[in-house]
């Protein structure tokens, strides 16, 4: 999926920063991300991990989340190893998941924030939120471990 804004604010693209591709690359746009935070939009469609025939379950959320953190990291880890460095992903633990919605309807456009809450070498714990139209309906938390 082509990031219409990425470009725009960092001169790379999702791919450049994330280890994903095809499916499993969830994320539409990067409306905001430096070292300490991401702003994403996605929109869920039929072809989702986690889609059945009412739409999304909100565990995806947990992926949003991560791939958010991992625009996020990603920038970092190209500005200070370069563009050719490692793009392996990180090793992600769930502290802490919280649910408001049973279902995300498919096409709703979902906005994910992630902060970098803790750093520690290799180690990052990450706050996560996700809103669809306003409204919040999930808060995950996250431990990263550089793999």
């Amino acid at each position: 999926m082509a990031s219409k804004n990425l470009k725009k604010l960092t001169g790379f693209s999702l791919e450049d920063l994330l280890p994903h591709r095809g499916n499993m690359l969830l994320l539409d746009d990067v409306l905001e991300v430096d070292e300490e935070h991401a702003l994403t939009e996605a929109v869920l469609g039929k072809s989702c991990p986690l889609s059945d025939e009412n739409g999304v379950q909100p565990l995806i959320m947990v992926e949003l989340a991560a791939q958010t953190a991992g625009v996020c990291n990603g920038l970092t880890r190209i500005k200070e190893e370069g563009e050719d460095s490692s793009k392996l992903g990180w090793l992600v633990g769930v502290k802490r998941a919280q649910f408001t919605i049973d279902v995300i309807p498919f096409g709703s456009l979902l906005m994910i924030r992630s902060a970098n809450t803790h750093e520690f070498d290799m180690l990052r714990e990450v706050s996560c939120v996700v809103h669809l139209q306003g409204d919040l309906i999930g808060e995950i938390t996250l431990q990263l471990i550089q793999a």
